[in-house]
């Protein structure tokens, strides 16, 4: 009989356990019963999953369509309207309610793109500068706007370019009122009001001193304001001019003072600034005077439509006016304060070098002609003191 037989007749007959080895027996048979009904578990589960697989594919398939209608009021612009064109069909919007969903929205993405440049780039800077604790403050709000308004000023730029406000000036009071927006001037109106909501509780959250609150809160409160009134009352295109100038101007001012508190004899970029920030203030009031007080006020469509977003009234005019007026002319009497008080700091310290100079300079020395005297000592020309006269004994 070959191996294979005898492996064959091995495998067909039983294997004899001795009287000895009960308790392998037991062990092996109890191994056999876990295994069937193992088997005979896992086929009645796989019956019944079989018989109930479609509804629970149909079930994600619902909810992630109730959530997909949920989530784009929070992330997509609302109120759309599709015009034809001769470009083909456009997709204007216009604002309403729900609008405070999506800035809801871009407001907490705002939070956390605040907290991304914070940890991993002005903290890394701040550790290598080693501020004292006041500047680290300020460094870190200096970079937190340098960054929002370069971004904010390339934005908006872009947009008056597509626009074609910049080659066309007229435009900004023609077609009053601006009611249909393009996505992009929408979507920009929305992320500016989400950032400066957002800097409410960044104020707690960067743990800002008691002093510097109500000077951060102004600002806000301002951008705020001029923001909104720009978007509410259908001048959008005035209002992206106005803020892209702004945004520049300020953004001069905050590069100024990353340069400064890196290294404190960076005092031209400063005064670059001043003339950036005065240009600015006349250029704005310029533009507001001629889209607000002369080019709507020759429209054709005066009075006041809430149906149709038209606000052309002198009622509204002139308040606007004077908002964009009196900021204007707060922030000149601000900036000439800071001015003068600069100059004045400027001033002492030049005093003060000069005192300190003409202490440390040394006094002339007194001369006669037969020698001069120091410290009350005549000294001979070669600085030797002359000899004593001998005196003859009696």
């Amino acid at each position: 009989m070959s191996a294979a037989e005898g492996r064959e007749k091995g495998m067909r007959e039983p294997v004899s356990i001795s009287h000895g080895n009960k308790s392998a027996e037991k062990k092996l048979a109890h191994h056999l019963e876990r295994r069937t009904r193992y088997r005979r578990k896992n086929t009645r589960v796989l019956a019944q999953a079989g018989d109930t697989t479609p509804a629970k594919v149909k079930m994600p398939t619902t909810i992630c369509q109730a959530t997909a209608k949920t989530a784009i009021l929070f992330i997509q612009p609302q109120y759309n309207i599709s015009t034809p064109s001769p470009e083909g069909e456009v997709t204007l919007y216009q604002y309403g309610w729900q609008d405070c969903t999506t800035i809801l929205f871009y407001f907490f993405i705002t939070i956390i793109l605040h907290a991304v440049v914070q940890e991993y780039v002005l903290d890394k800077v701040n550790r290598r500068l080693h501020l004292s604790k006041s500047k680290n403050t300020k460094f870190s709000e200096s970079g937190q706007l340098c960054v929002f308004h370069l971004v904010s000023s390339v934005w908006s730029f872009y947009i008056l370019i597509t626009e074609g406000y910049v080659f066309h000036p007229s435009t900004l009071w023609e077609n009053y009122p601006h009611v249909h927006l393009r996505f992009q001037v929408k979507f920009f109106y929305l992320t500016q009001l989400a950032y400066w909501l957002h800097a409410l509780p960044e104020l707690y959250f960067q743990k800002v001193r008691k002093e510097e609150i109500p000077r951060q809160l102004q600002y806000i409160c301002l951008y705020l304001l001029h923001i909104s009134a720009a978007y509410l009352l259908n001048l959008s295109p005035v209002g992206l001019v106005l803020l892209c100038l702004q945004y520049l101007s300020e953004l001069g001012f905050h590069i100024a003072r990353i340069f400064y508190f890196t290294d404190e004899s960076h005092q031209k970029m400063f005064d670059l600034w001043a003339v950036n920030f005065v240009f600015t203030r006349m250029v704005t009031l310029t533009l507001v005077f001629l889209a607000v007080g002369f080019g709507l006020a020759r429209a054709e469509n005066q009075g006041l439509d809430w149906d149709m977003g038209n606000f052309n009234t002198v009622l509204i005019r002139m308040p606007v006016l004077l908002l964009v007026s009196l900021t204007q002319s707060w922030l000149l009497w601000k900036f000439i304060r800071f001015q003068l008080k600069r100059w004045r700091e400027f001033r002492h310290e030049q005093v003060a070098r000069k005192r300190v100079a003409a202490k440390q300079t040394p006094r002339p020395l007194k001369r006669d002609s037969i020698g001069h005297h120091e410290n009350g000592a005549i000294k001979a020309e070669n600085g030797a003191s002359p000899r004593p006269k001998k005196i003859k004994a009696p």
